[in-house]
């Protein structure tokens, strides 16, 4: 017979000693429990603001975009004295741009010439930005067809040291739209110009 002993069979452990691991896993749990509210209730939705949205309103286009790229015509102690719009009628019987011009000029084409004569005055004032003591005198032979188109518009004369602004302004009566219909055929016009500068 073998000496008995006291303790419990090979396998199971000794009383006493369970109670250890199961206050070290209630201890887990309520660890892991306290992490898991700590983390729940640190995850509040915080409201997020919309975007701030920015609108940019334009301004209409201009109803007549070439109305609105002329200048107004300048005070009338700052105009160019254009002086009378002279206008050659040569009797041919040809009523187009080609070969002589028989036609007839209408008041509001003389008016339409003087207002294109002070229009030419922005090329004077940008010339005389870099020499001011620039002046003299410009002549633009101007012929229009029978519908009131430019068939041309040339530099007659020009009496300045500078020729941009003769070939300036000749570009002004050439390509600022159709003018009055002069009567019978086409008109050949010669526009004088006076540049000087303003002041004393």
């Amino acid at each position: 017979m073998s000496p008995s002993t006291s303790g419990p069979p090979a396998g199971l452990p000794k009383s006493g000693g369970n109670t250890k691991y199961a206050v070290v896993a209630v201890v887990l749990l309520l660890g892991i429990a306290g992490i898991i509210a700590l983390r729940s209730s640190g995850r509040r939705e915080t409201p997020v603001a919309p975007p701030a949205v920015s609108v940019v309103v334009s301004p209409p286009p201009p109803a007549n975009p070439k109305l609105d790229d002329i200048p107004p015509p300048p005070p009338p102690d700052e105009s160019p004295d254009t002086g009378p719009v002279t206008t050659r009628i040569v009797s041919a019987p040809n009523a187009g741009c080609d070969g002589k011009c028989a036609g007839s000029s209408p008041p509001e084409l003389a008016q339409a010439l003087q207002i294109r004569g002070i229009q030419a005055r922005r090329c004077y004032n940008t010339a005389l930005a870099q020499d001011s003591t620039l002046r003299g005198h410009v002549s633009i032979a101007v012929r229009i067809g029978p519908s009131g188109n430019v068939c041309s518009a040339t530099v007659a004369s020009n009496d300045m040291r500078s020729s941009s602004v003769a070939n300036c302004a000749a570009n002004i009566f050439r390509s600022s739209g159709a003018y009055p219909s002069p009567r019978g055929g086409c008109i050949d016009a010669n526009v004088p110009l006076s540049f000087v500068p303003n002041g004393p």
